[in-house]
């Protein structure tokens, strides 16, 4: 490996790993400096919003805008991939190959389309990934999802999750992944999503040892001594295997929040977060009311609107179809507590209309008001204004589909200092 650790980023978005593993630094905007985690540098990037259209690529342009014309391969990468294959198409060699990529069904449609390879659904963008694994062969993977994919689908508890770690452990990945909720480590949102750390062509590993101490996750993300609900599970058939028979009959996933895969042999336990260091609230982050724009407050009118979608809830309705059932919901904080971290941003934030799931806090005017986007930017860790140039509704959308850049960040490091 070179000095520098080169990374490739699948379904950019706008920058988030690229952020918390490269840093930043520009002459031009002093204000979004950033740490490194170490010497990454991302050699090759892709980003591309279905349908294709050119108002669907704001993500793109504002990574263009932070990193570089010709930073971000803005094109379907199935696409892509395929040109590559074909070898119409260069993508560079890289070391370290991230993404956060959806939560979708992972059902194998056939195996052996290629040599040692498969093939699913098309439009289902794991394929694509494991594509570039087998095309680039990178040392190391990093990877986030939404949680539900150690659950999914409801018919076959588990099979999801069942397919990638038998597509890594085809391809000679050994797999650590962790359930990490930002907030447990001191970071400004309560966000639990699903990390995936692979390894390719590793020594022989304990896996007990590595999922709950001795790994790169569990390194850079502490947890108690003590486990629970620890199991085992084999994935070291082929994936249409996985995909035909894994899960049958399960009431319940076997995949707890933190585990190993080496050799298609998987230990699972449940663990809880350890940690001692400074912790962040929504309330460092707020800006003052004098700096928020008009349309962000709340009209007087418009209070019991919001207050009632925050309220608890056990009243009749109907559907469509004239079906009556009672519709219950448990009351949540009106409005968002300043002392402790943001609930999970979600892409809907932009827009007036009261909704549950926006953020709306209390300002220092007394007034109630939604969260501006410079404030949606760092309560997913950004810098301030990171999203700016685009529409408040746009910044909103790419914020909610974003990660939180402490967490790369931190496996960045522990990555970094392993290698020198």
């Amino acid at each position: 490996m070179s000095s520098s650790i080169r990374v490739a980023e699948m379904f950019a978005g706008v920058g988030g790993f690229r952020l918390g593993l490269e840093g930043y630094h520009s002459p031009d905007r002093p204000e979004f400096d950033l740490p490194a985690a170490g010497p990454f540098e991302t050699v090759w990037a892709n980003q591309w919003e279905p349908n294709g259209s050119e108002a669907r690529q704001f993500a793109w342009r504002c990574y263009e805008s932070r990193f570089g014309v010709g930073s971000c391969v803005n094109e379907d990468i199935n696409a892509v991939m395929e040109q590559a294959w074909a070898g119409e198409r260069d993508i560079p060699d890289f070391d370290l190959l991230v993404g956060g990529f959806p939560c979708q069904d992972y059902s194998v449609a056939k195996p052996l389309s290629r040599s040692g390879g498969i093939e699913g659904k098309k439009g289902v963008l794991w394929w694509d990934i494991y594509s570039m694994l087998e095309f680039k062969k990178p040392k190391y993977v990093l990877l986030e999802n939404v949680d539900r994919l150690l659950k999914s689908p409801v018919k076959q508890r588990g099979r999801d999750f069942a397919i990638i770690l038998s597509c890594l452990n085809q391809e000679g990945y050994s797999v650590e992944w962790r359930v990490i909720n930002a907030a447990d480590y001191g970071m400004p949102q309560k966000r639990r999503r699903v990390y995936l750390f692979a390894t390719r062509d590793a020594e022989p590993w304990n896996l007990e040892e590595v999922a709950t101490c001795s790994g790169v996750l569990a390194s850079a993300f502490p947890v108690l001594e003590e486990w629970t609900d620890e199991g085992w599970v084999d994935v070291s058939v082929e994936p249409h295997v996985v995909s035909q028979g894994f899960g049958m009959g399960f009431k319940k996933s076997p995949f707890e929040n933190t585990g190993t895969m080496q050799g298609g042999q998987v230990f699972t336990c449940k663990t809880k977060p350890r940690y001692d260091g400074p912790w962040m609230t929504l309330g460092d982050i707020v800006v003052s009311d004098s700096e928020v724009p008009a349309q962000f407050f709340i009209d007087e009118a418009d209070l019991p609107k919001w207050e009632y979608q925050r309220a608890a809830k056990k009243e009749p309705r109907k559907t469509a179809a004239g079906f009556e059932y009672v519709y219950s919901e448990g009351a949540m904080a009106w409005p968002d507590p300043l002392d402790k971290p943001a609930r999970t941003i979600l892409t809907g934030e932009g827009g007036k209309a009261a909704n549950r799931m926006k953020h709306a806090v209390r300002g220092d005017s007394g007034r109630f008001r939604r969260l501006v986007p410079d404030e949606l930017d760092q309560i997913q860790m950004f810098p301030k204004g990171w999203t700016e140039g685009m529409s408040d509704g746009h910044r909103a959308f790419c914020m909610g589909n974003a990660l939180v850049v402490g967490i790369p960040y931190r496996i960045g490091k522990e990555l970094a200092s392993r290698l020198r």
